[in-house]
């Protein structure tokens, strides 16, 4: 008998066949996001879910999921959005996407610092009022050749997002919980504490985990690390910067721009940074081309089917 798998959200055409040749499935024709409850009741009489950023899956959730629920794959390389410690508690294997969207996040890092340096948005909305005139000091930007680089968290994407910056001709420095070999680090030079790295950092681009130790990473304190007129980008998480803190630091100048391709509470963002003309913003892009998209969705097929196979899962988190 096949197994039964509940699919939060709506896959690409060639994912969801896939799924279901393998798998009784149940899908979200019209990736409708649902509540927590929702979630809860859709999940009864299932073997396991293939689960999606959107799904909040927190202690309340897992403990009230079916007993016959013996695993949740992520369609994510994160997975802050489920409680993986009260799953293992209740004997459900978590399980993630990781490398495939590398190249990918690495990209849109790379864009976010292109689009706050050189003031992309900025130019966007005069060229959509048809009132811009050129002169020899219009829409000024910073010329990444030359510029320090700082890469806070030097994983899989960071390394990708220094190999791209190298080519621009950028200074590369990092920190990260271990130092890297000589092989991996490729020239990049190494930080000790994150003050060491901010305060070298003409623009920073955070790649790390989302953790306790992370949240609030950028604040009021650490901004102060900063050389003024220094630019920060975000491919990680939202809740690495105090919002408050950050805008306040726009406002006076202290930070130059900001790129963000994450933002806490998203869809929804703080108002501030709408009202800032160098905030280069977009909606969660890092993973948004087909190779990609179908890659992630692809793995998180494979996790459930090896897991049911052998038992095991390569990219278990928990």
């Amino acid at each position: 008998m096949k197994k039964k798998i509940l699919i939060t959200r709506k896959l690409l055409r060639e994912n969801e066949e896939k799924a279901s040749k393998l798998w009784d499935v149940k899908l979200n024709l019209n990736d409708e996001v649902y509540s927590q409850k929702k979630l809860i009741e859709l999940s009864k009489g299932f073997d396991g879910i293939l689960s999606s950023l959107t799904d909040k899956i927190d202690e309340k959730v897992i403990n009230s999921l079916p007993s016959s629920i013996k695993i949740i794959s992520n369609f994510a390389v994160g997975f802050g959005n489920i409680d993986h410690e009260a799953a293992k508690k209740k004997n459900i294997a978590v399980t993630n996407t990781p490398d495939v969207l590398t190249d990918a996040t690495a990209e849109i890092a790379m864009l976010l610092i292109l689009g706050a340096c050189r003031r992309a948005n900025e130019g966007i909305n005069h060229v959509k009022k048809e009132n811009w005139k050129w002169s020899a000091d219009f829409l000024i930007g910073k010329q990444l050749t030359g510029s320090r680089l700082g890469i806070l968290g030097m994983g899989r994407i960071g390394r990708a997002l220094a190999k791209l910056a190298k080519s621009f001709g950028m200074e590369i420095h990092y920190r990260n919980r271990s130092r890297l070999s000589p092989e991996l680090e490729m020239g990049a030079k190494y930080h000790e504490s994150i003050k060491s790295l901010f305060s070298i950092s003409d623009v920073l681009s955070i790649c790390c985990p989302s953790t306790k130790e992370t949240k609030d990473i950028i604040n009021k304190e650490t901004l102060e690390y900063f050389p003024s007129g220094a630019i920060i980008t975000n491919v990680a998480r939202g809740d690495m910067i105090d919002d408050e803190a950050m805008i306040q630091a726009l406002v006076n100048r202290k930070i130059y721009a900001i790129g963000l391709d994450v933002y806490k509470g998203e869809p929804k963002i703080h108002q501030g940074y709408l009202n800032q003309p160098t905030a280069f913003i977009l909606p969660h892009l890092g993973s948004a081309t087909k190779k990609t998209r179908m890659a992630m969705a692809n793995l998180a097929i494979d996790n459930i089917d090896v897991f049911f196979s052998t038992g095991k899962c390569k990219n278990r988190i928990n």
